[in-house]
């Protein structure tokens, strides 16, 4: 016969057992719509309660020339140290079971309902998500797609947006804000990433070469008909992001162009979603929750990067 709980204290038991349960099915979950684990470096090392990070650049400035075996005027190189911080901060979100709730399950041998659970996970992801490419004004960050740090530009012909291009411009402007990258490095750096609005890449995915008869699509004829793939031998990725619909000065679409690699841009995750232990909040109440400390989007070597405006129009 299914047991009765005449009071929370005696339900916990019964609560511990089905958080576990609805932990394992809330790290079972995948959210493929939220892609910043794909398009940024995700970094979760240190300690996950650590205030923050702490790192330092190091520089040099110096020349090479010759000299005579008698000479006095060795050339001398010197370096220079700098030092910076990035702050974390945890977020959270909950749900609440009752006494009633818990009767209910244990008398039809049924799990706890797991939906506030998978609720909660989701708006953990999501804001994970929103605070990966577009920051949080609450704790003053930028994100991927809106760093003050990163040099900007329009594209060659703003106002002819992807949709309209041709093959030849929408190619040109992939080469340009590669390019970009090239020059504001003195050719140290090169972008081997860009990210696109979705309209952008759908457009380049979509769209075939010549009059719509070839097999080769757009996307595939950038991803290894570009300057950075004709020097290095490498493809190009191309990744979709939301956020960048509106990202640009005007409200239009903007590009990214970046070298994906933690040395450059990473976010971080120094703890992931942690499910917490159920527990009684009242004499007839259970609450449970998810947290997760994170520190944002960091770009470290911004010039390592470049935004290429108005790649689309405005959403009407």
């Amino acid at each position: 016969m299914p047991q009765a709980f005449t009071d929370a204290q005696a339900a916990l038991p019964f609560v511990v057992a089905q958080g576990r349960n609805i932990e394992a099915g809330v790290y079972a979950r995948r959210y493929p719509t939220l892609n910043y684990n794909r398009v940024l470096p995700i970094v979760t090392e240190g300690n996950q309660w650590a205030i923050g990070t702490t790192f330092f650049t190091v520089d040099s400035a110096g020349e090479a020339k010759f000299i005579s075996g008698a000479g006095t005027d060795m050339p001398f190189n010197k370096s220079s140290r700098d030092q910076a911080s990035h702050d974390f901060a945890m977020i959270g979100s909950g749900w609440e079971w009752n006494l009633e709730e818990v009767n209910q399950s244990a008398l039809y041998g049924i799990n706890l309902p797991a939906t506030d659970a998978a609720s909660a996970t989701d708006k953990i992801e999501r804001l994970l998500n929103s605070i990966a490419f577009t920051g949080s004004t609450e704790k003053g960050w930028t994100g991927f797609a809106n760093s003050s740090a990163v040099p900007r530009a329009d594209v060659a012909t703003p106002g002819t947006f992807w949709p309209a291009k041709t093959v030849d411009q929408m190619l040109a402007d992939v080469d340009e804000v590669l390019g970009r990258v090239r020059t504001q490095t003195e050719e140290v750096e090169w972008a081997d990433s860009i990210a696109l609005p979705p309209v952008a890449f759908r457009t380049a995915a979509t769209k075939r070469l010549g009059a719509g008869d070839g097999f080769m699509t757009v996307l595939e004829y950038i991803k290894k008909n570009n300057i950075y793939t004709a020097e290095t031998d490498q493809p190009l990725n191309i990744y979709p992001v939301r956020e960048l619909a509106t990202a640009s000065q005007d409200g239009g679409g903007r590009m990214v162009a970046y070298r994906k690699d933690r040395e450059v841009v990473r976010f971080h995750l120094p703890m992931p979603r942690t499910v917490l232990q159920p527990r009684m909040k009242s004499l007839m109440g259970f609450e449970q929750g998810i947290i997760a400390r994170t520190g944002g989007t960091e770009w470290r070597l911004p010039k390592s990067a470049a935004y290429a405006d108005e790649l689309t129009a405005p959403p009407a």
